[in-house]
């Protein structure tokens, strides 16, 4: 069987985190039309039973286990919390056994496009190219958007896809599994993630804040579990604070009257009682922090990783 691990990576945006739902069958990370909505990695594992003799015989890919990483969308780093997505976007390509480049096709290739193709040069590792959203554009220009990439790396595969409409995913998940090395499983087969129940709390809320707020808050808020309250076994009770850069910000999320928060909340909560199948109270409060996102401490506390992958 086949065993090991393979990371997304890509440019903010590209369809990472929706493709690694879509493959696990699970909403494990957040998503957003905004960029660097994923800021740190998310591990989801998924087990494939084995495939039929005649598929064996053949050569194809007999079943085992594949650990997802969804990383950071790479781009220029800003703050010290981009530096951190950053690093373990690419930390992450030194520490796996395939590696997915994961490219909008809806999109025109650019500078950090062209950014990541040159890092790939020096890499040992098979390269997928997923070139994602081919629901979005007409298959005539598909075309020149492979021999684009054809010619600019020599990638193992090349497979265009769709995670909203599932185009080829089947093929992408095969083609996975043929490039990992023989092995056994890293994980036991009832394991999905890594992440923690906190970690799923302040993700939860952070999308509706981007779901809910203006295009200039993505970048400059951040949750922070206050206290995990599991004492009645009848209700979950969570208190979270939501960090904002400038008292202007805190406006936004605060509302008027209280009614974006209160919109928030809602979203949140229901999303939080759907993910733990329990009723929840959820106390939201807004703090303005600056510079936030240089402190180290903060990031520490939000979980803003600074290291790759690991099976410990």
């Amino acid at each position: 069987m086949k065993a090991g691990f393979v990371s997304f990576i890509g440019r903010p945006n590209a369809g990472k985190s929706t493709l690694l739902n879509r493959i696990v069958g699970q909403k494990l990370a957040i998503v957003s039309d905004k960029p660097q909505t994923t800021r740190t990695r998310v591990v989801g594992v998924k087990n494939y039973p084995p495939s039929p003799p005649e598929a064996a015989t053949a050569g194809q890919a007999t079943g085992g286990q594949i650990v997802f990483v969804d990383t950071p969308g790479v781009h220029k780093p800003t703050h010290r919390m981009n530096v951190r997505m950053v690093d373990v976007a690419l930390e992450a390509m030194r520490e796996v056994d395939v590696l997915s480049l994961v490219v909008d096709a809806s999109a025109k290739p650019g500078p950090g496009d062209r950014y990541l193709l040159d890092v790939l040069k020096d890499v040992k590792t098979p390269v997928i190219l997923t070139l994602t959203k081919v629901d979005l554009i007409a298959k005539p220009r598909l075309l020149p958007l492979i021999d684009y990439y054809s010619k600019a790396h020599s990638f193992a595969e090349i497979v265009p896809a769709s995670a909203i409409d599932g185009t080829n995913i089947d093929t992408l998940e095969r083609l996975f599994l043929q490039h990992l090395p023989e092995g056994e499983p890293l994980y036991p087969p009832d394991y999905l993630t890594d992440q923690t129940d906190r970690f799923y709390v302040s993700e939860i809320v952070r999308e509706q804040v981007l779901q809910n707020t203006h295009d200039e808050l993505p970048f400059s808020t951040a949750v922070v579990i206050d206290r995990f309250d599991e004492t009645d076994a009848s209700i979950l009770k969570l208190y979270c604070t939501i960090l904002v850069e400038r008292d202007s910000q805190k406006g936004i999320v605060v509302g008027k009257g209280g009614e974006m928060i209160k919109q928030i909340g809602t979203a949140a909560r229901l999303g939080l009682e759907a993910h733990f199948e329990t009723r929840v109270f959820l106390d939201l409060h807004v703090k303005v922090k600056s510079e936030w996102r240089n402190d180290e401490r903060v990031l520490d506390e939000i979980n803003i990783q600074n290291r790759g992958v690991s099976t410990d």
